[in-house]
C-alpha cells in the first residue's frame, strides 16, 4: 500500500502555510525583528571607522578633535551594541515561542491524520515507515523552514550592505567573498541528499531498534523477559541494530568532515589573501587605518552573512527533501470515506442487517478472509459466530463496523448500503468490544465513559454499565473507587487482572445505547460463574437490539438466537444450537471436543 504524494514543488509553500495558520502574529514579529537585525551590523562598522580615524588624527596632530568627540562615538557604539543585544533577545523569545506553537500544531495535524486513515494502513509495514519518518519531521521541520526563510532575508540584507561597502573599495574583494563561501554550500547540498537517501533506506532498521527498546522497557513484556531470560537477547539485538546505524552515520560524517575541511582551507586562504590586499592598500596610503579595519571587518562579516544566506538556501533545499517524509503521510487518502450526500441512519432497525455475496481480503494477503458471505441478521436477533481461529469471524465484524469496505458484495441495514451513511453516524450506532480491547490508563469512570463520551464523568449510567458488566463491586473496592487511575503508568495507579480489565471493557461497551451491539470474545478472561452472570445481564440489556457475539465458549454461544459457523472465510452452517447438533457437522464436532474436555 503506497501513500499518495503531493507535488514536491508545493512542499515549502505548504510548510509556510502551516506556520502562518498556527502563529500569524509571531511570524510577523519574527519578520520585523529579522529586518532590524539585518540592518544593525552596518552601523558599528562605520562607527569603528570614525573612531579609529579620529584617534589616528589626534595622534598625528592633524586636527584638534577633542576626546569628548571620541567618547561620544564610543557611547553611540555601546548603545548600538545594547540595542542589538536587546533585539536579539526579543527575537530569541519570539522564535522559541513560535517553535513550540508550531510543534504543537503539527503534532495535532499528525494526530488528526492518524485517526483519519483507514485501519488497513495500520496493517501495512510501509505505512509504519511513512508514519515514523513523518513523526520525525513534523515537530520542527515547518518552523525550521520559516526560520530559514527569515535567516535568508536577514543574511541577504546584511550581506548586500557589506557587499555594497566592499564594492566601494574594490570589485575583486567582492568576487573573492563569493568564491570563499560557495564551496561549503555545495558540500552541504550534496550531503543533504546523502542524509535524506540514507534515512529513507534505514527507516525500518531504526523502527526495529525502537521496537527492541520498547520490548525492554514496557510493562507488557516485563514478566516474560524475566521468566524466559530474554532481556540480554533483546538487548543484544538492540545494540547490533544501533551499531549498524551508528557505523553508517559515522561513515557519512567522516566523508562530510573531509569535504568541510577542504572547503574551509580554501576559504581561509582567500580570507587572508584579501586581508593582505586590503593591508597593502593601507600601506600605500590609499585608505586610512580606520578604512582598512572597516573593509576587512566588512569582508569577514560579509563572508559570514553570505555563508548564512547560502546555508539557509541549502537548508531550504534539505527541508524540501525531508518534507516529502511529512507530506507522504499527510497526503494518504482514506478509502473508507463519507458519501457525497449521506443518508440518515435508521432510528430503528426494522428489516435487519444483510451481507450480500461479500468478498474481502487484506492487502497483505491474496487469500480471501471472507469468501462469498451472504447472511441476514434479523432485527433484535442475537447472532453468535463460531469457528476456528482465522475463519473470518473478526473480519466479518470489522466490515459490519465499516473499518473496511468489501472487495465485492455489499453490507446493508434496512436495505441501505452502509456506504451511504456517514462513517461517524454509522459507527456511533454500534457498540463493540474487541478481543484485543484497549486498556486506558485513566480513571475507572473515564475508562467506562469512553464508550460514549457524550456522558459526563459523574453520570449515573457509568455505574449502571459497570453493574451490568459485573465490575461495580471491584471498582468500589479500589482505593478511590471510580476515581482510581487504572494501570501503573501514572502516580497512584492500580493494576487490574486480565479478567478485571475485561469487565471494564464490557462496561465501556454497555454504556453506549446503540441499536447494534457486538462482543468479540467478551468473556474469555472470566470464570464460568462471572461469564454466566454477564450474559444473563447482557440478554436483558440487548432486548430489542441487534447483537453479534463471537465466542469459543459454547455455554455462551447456546444463549444466542441463531448460530453461524465459519470456516476458511465462508459460512458453512447456521441455525439454533439444537438444529446444528442434529446436522452432525462442524458445530457438533467443535461442541463435542469442548464438552469432552470438561467430562
Amino acid at each position: 500500500m503506497k501513500p499518495e504524494t503531493g507535488s514536491k514543488k508545493l512542499m515549502l509553500g505548504r510548510a509556510v502555510s502551516f506556520v502562518w495558520k498556527s502563529s500569524r502574529g509571531l511570524t510577523i514579529a519574527n519578520l520585523i525583528l529579522t529586518i532590524i537585525q539585518g540592518l544593525l551590523p552596518l552601523i558599528p562598522l562605520y562607527l569603528m571607522k570614525l573612531l579609529i580615524d579620529s584617534i589616528e588624527s589626534v595622534i598625528n596632530d592633524s586636527n584638534t578633535t577633542s576626546f569628548g568627540h571620541i567618547g561620544l562615538l564610543i557611547g553611540i557604539m555601546g548603545g548600538v551594541a545594547l540595542l542589538s543585544s536587546f533585539v536579539k533577545s526579543i527575537a530569541g523569545i519570539v522564535e522559541q515561542t513560535q517553535a513550540r506553537v508550531v510543534t504543537d500544531y503539527m503534532q495535532d495535524i499528525l494526530h488528526k491524520k492518524s485517526i483519519e486513515v483507514d485501519l488497513a494502513y495500520y496493517e501495512d509495514s510501509k505505512f509504519y515507515d511513512t508514519m515514523h519518518r513523518a513523526q520525525g519531521e513534523a515537530p520542527y521541520r515547518p518552523t525550521s523552514i520559516v526560520n530559514g526563510f527569515i535567516r535568508t532575508i536577514q543574511s541577504s540584507i546584511s550581506m548586500l550592505a557589506m557587499v555594497g561597502l566592499l564594492l566601494s573599495f574594490h570589485w575583486i574583494v567582492a568576487v573573492v567573498l563569493v568564491a570563499a563561501a560557495l564551496p561549503g554550500v555545495l558540500v552541504k547540498l550534496k550531503f543533504s541528499k546523502v542524509n535524506w537517501k540514507w534515512q529513507r533506506k534505514r527507516t525500518e532498521t531504526e523502527r526495529k531498534a525502537w521496537y527492541k527498546h520498547w520490548l525492554l522497557t514496557s510493562v507488557g513484556h516485563a514478566k516474560e523477559l524475566r521468566l524466559f531470560g530474554l532481556g540480554e537477547h533483546f538487548r543484544s539485538m538492540y545494540l547490533n541494530l544501533r551499531a549498524i546505524i551508528r557505523k553508517e552515520i559515522l561513515g557519512i560524517s567522516k566523508r562530510r568532515a573531509t569535504a568541510d575541511f577542504a572547503t574551509q582551507a580554501l576559504a581561509t586562504l582567500l580570507i587572508y589573501g584579501s586581508l593582505a590586499f586590503i593591508a597593502k592598500q593601507a600601506f600605500a596610503g590609499l585608505i586610512t587605518i580606520g578604512g582598512m579595519v572597516m573593509y576587512f571587518q566588512a569582508f569577514q562579516r560579509g563572508l559570514g552573512y553570505l555563508k548564512g544566506l547560502l546555508g539557509s538556501l541549502a537548508g531550504l533545499y534539505e527541508s524540501n527533501l525531508f518534507l516529502s517524509n511529512l507530506f507522504d503521510f499527510l497526503d494518504i487518502k482514506p478509502s473508507v470515506i463519507d458519501p457525497v450526500n449521506p443518508r440518515p441512519f435508521p432510528p430503528n432497525i426494522n428489516e435487519g442487517i444483510v451481507f450480500d455475496n461479500v468478498d474481502f481480503n487484506y492487502s497483505s494477503s491474496s487469500r480471501k478472509a471472507l469468501d462469498d458471505i451472504s447472511l441476514r441478521i434479523n432485527p433484535g436477533e442475537m447472532l453468535a459466530l463460531v469457528g476456528e481461529n482465522g475463519s473470518g469471524k473478526t473480519t466479518f465484524v470489522k466490515l459490519l463496523c465499516r473499518l473496511y469496505d468489501p472487495v465485492s458484495g455489499s453490507v446493508s441495514i434496512d436495505g441501505t448500503s452502509i456506504k451511504d451513511f456517514s462513517v461517524e453516524d454509522h459507527r456511533s450506532n454500534i457498540s463493540i468490544i474487541f478481543q484485543d480491547y484497549a486498556k486506558y490508563h485513566l480513571t475507572a469512570a473515564e475508562n467506562i465513559r469512553l464508550g460514549d463520551i457524550k456522558h459526563s464523568p459523574d453520570d449515573s449510567l457509568i455505574h449502571l454499565a459497570a453493574e451490568a458488566a459485573g465490575a461495580d463491586l471491584m471498582i468500589q473496592n479500589l482505593p478511590d473507587g471510580y476515581k482510581t487511575v487504572l494501570g501503573r503508568s501514572f502516580k497512584g495507579g492500580m493494576e487490574l487482572s486480565i479478567g478485571e480489565w475485561q469487565k471494564i471493557a464490557l462496561a465501556r461497551a454497555f454504556i453506549r445505547d446503540a441499536p447494534i451491539v457486538i462482543l468479540d470474545e467478551p468473556t474469555s478472561a472470566l470464570d464460568a460463574k462471572a461469564e454466566h452472570a454477564v450474559f444473563t445481564k447482557f440478554r436483558e440489556l440487548v432486548q430489542g437490539r441487534t447483537s453479534v457475539i463471537i465466542s469459543h465458549r459454547f455455554s455462551t454461544v447456546r444463549m444466542a438466537d441463531r448460530i453461524a459457523v465459519m470456516d476458511k472465510g465462508r459460512i458453512i452452517e447456521q441455525g439454533t444450537h439444537e438444529e446444528l447438533m442434529e446436522i452432525n457437522g462442524k458445530y457438533q464436532e467443535m461442541y463435542s471436543i469442548q464438552a469432552s474436555a470438561y467430562s
